[in-house]
């Protein structure tokens, strides 16, 4: 049983490497003579946005993935609480769980508070 797995195992990897290749071969060439300047500037969509209005979006919505993050932490101790049944292994389990979800909104928040303060500083310094 073991040949026959090991035997499948090798023509698999030779069937991937012989097709792989060949079907690289079937993208057609690009000449670049052929495009013109209309044609690769209307290609190429950079946006409108000043590096500094990147970031801040960036990192707005980074902090409001996380921010969701730590809420769900707070419910989820809330929940073992909730279902603990008087345990008071799981009422301790629960208490840390949520203390770190508050903890972790707290950080999230003054990395927030200080990111905007940098980027309202450097937007200021741009202008």
């Amino acid at each position: 049983m073991k040949k026959i797995t090991k035997h499948l195992l090798s023509l698999a990897i030779l069937t991937f490497v012989v097709i792989a290749p060949a079907a690289s071969f079937a993208v057609g060439t690009i000449d670049v003579n052929d495009l013109g300047a209309d044609q690769v500037s209307t290609g190429i969509e950079l946006g409108e946005k000043s590096p500094i209005a990147t970031a801040t979006s960036l990192i707005n919505t980074a902090m409001i993935f996380l921010g969701l993050i730590a809420v769900c932490i707070i419910l989820l101790g809330g929940f073992k609480w909730m279902t603990a049944g008087g345990g008071e292994e799981k009422i301790t389990e629960a208490k840390k769980l949520m203390s770190a979800g508050v903890v972790g909104i707290i950080i999230i928040l003054s990395a927030w508070g200080i990111a905007k303060f940098i980027l309202d500083k450097a937007l200021v310094v741009t202008k």
